[in-house]
């Protein structure tokens, strides 16, 4: 009797065990490398203006206009410091993966400046590591925070060659794993703790949970075509409910938090005033605050990883230099950067593909999770340029 054959893949350049779409991908996949996959950002000045280029290129816009965004930049010294994040986020991946027993090498590439994601690929083959597991340094779900980084893994497949002999999984969307929240809950538990002693009434406090603004062509478009989720797509609906998460978690520590005002802001806008884009902006909601009879404010950057830049200049910059305008008592949150919980729950995250761990016995803390290893069809679009081919989902 012949053997039955394998149905065709749904999914490019994926490992035979995701090549078929599951949602979830429940068998044991020996994974020979980890790439991790970083947003990237200049090293000095001369970098910046050839970073933003790469960052916006396809979209016609002219160096006039990157020119308001590079002073951000050149306010540190032209250096962002995301790539040197990365590089402590790997060394300690590596070391939690070695106190673990598990051996598989991690390759670091970013989409937008050096080391790029092309040099980690063909590194990864050099050695002999073909079938890669990655993890990108972005927890929600959206055409920037996820497709994009897919649609670079296909991309640099392509143009290298390899995309007959490397393979690339995606680790799911985290932002309701424990590990990445639970930095989250500390930081806001602290805060909250800090104003309270020092006399500040519950209903006085504010907490504005901040994340990167997108366009609402964008946001509608976050996440499967499958499901109902308003305006805000996925990607507004996934940051609410961690923010709820959190704020219920420290009512239980803290029974007066239940008092204690919180909404999801927005920041990082770059768009022509005529598209509309997520709102409101962190800044304005902060200047208003006093009106409504708040005292202190703690500002949580809840869409981000790491301090990076744009944590940097919008929140400790801009946002602080706001709450001190409005008088107000201030405080930023800690992202999770390389915190010892984040990382164990990273490796978690890389235990369950290559372990192949049922969706039931995955950690998530909201009703959205545990999020795909395989996105849907039709996730994330971007507006602006339709469909590319892309790696870790479904076509399209």
């Amino acid at each position: 009797m012949s053997a039955t054959p394998e149905p065709d893949p749904i999914v490019p350049y994926a490992s035979p065990a995701a090549a078929g779409g599951p949602e979830h991908v429940e068998q044991a996949v020996a994974y020979d490398g980890l790439l991790l996959a970083g947003f990237g950002g200049p090293e000095g000045q001369d970098d910046v203006i050839p970073f933003l280029r790469n960052v916006t290129r396809g979209r016609g816009i002219p160096d006039e206009r990157l020119g308001e965004v590079a002073h951000h930049y050149r306010h540190f010294g032209g250096i962002s410091p995301i790539n040197s994040q990365n590089r402590a986020l790997k060394r300690a991946i590596e070391a939690e993966l070695s106190r673990r027993k598990i051996d598989l090498p991690v390759y670091w590439g970013n989409r937008n400046w050096g080391p790029y994601l092309d040099e980690a690929v063909r590194a990864a083959d050099a050695a002999g590591h073909h079938t890669l597991l990655a993890l990108a340094t972005s927890a929600y779900s959206s055409f920037s925070s996820c497709r994009q980084y897919r649609e670079d893994f296909a991309r640099v497949l392509e143009e290298t060659g390899l995309d007959g002999t490397v393979t690339i999984d995606k680790i799911r969307q985290f932002f309701d794993h424990p590990g990445f929240v639970t930095p989250f809950v500390t930081g806001v538990r602290d805060a909250i703790a800090g104003f309270l002693a020092d006399g500040i009434e519950p209903g006085e406090i504010r907490v504005l949970f901040s994340t990167h603004s997108v366009p609402m062509d964008d946001a509608r478009r976050s996440g499967p075509r499958d499901r109902e989720w308003g305006d805000g797509g996925a990607y507004e609906s996934q940051h609410l409910a961690v923010a709820a998460y959190v704020m219920s978690e420290i009512v239980t520590d803290i029974p007066a938090a239940a008092d204690v005002p919180w909404q999801l802001v927005y920041q990082s806008r770059s768009g022509p005033p005529s598209q509309p884009w997520l709102e409101p902006d962190v800044c304005d909601v902060i200047a208003g605050l006093p009106a409504a009879g708040g005292r202190a404010v703690a500002i949580v950057p809840l869409g981000f990883v790491s301090d990076h830049i744009e944590v940097l200049w919008d929140l400790d910059t801009e946002a602080m230099e706001a709450a001190a305008e409005a008088g107000l008592a201030a405080v930023r949150t800690p992202t999770p950067g390389i915190d010892p919980v984040y990382v164990a729950g990273l490796v978690d995250l890389i235990e369950e593909r290559l372990h192949g761990t049922p969706a039931s016995d995955r950690p998530h803390v909201t009703n959205l999770g545990p999020w795909f290893d395989v996105c849907r069809p039709g996730c994330c679009e971007n507006v602006r340029a339709g469909f590319k081919p892309a790696a870790s989902g479904i076509a399209p």
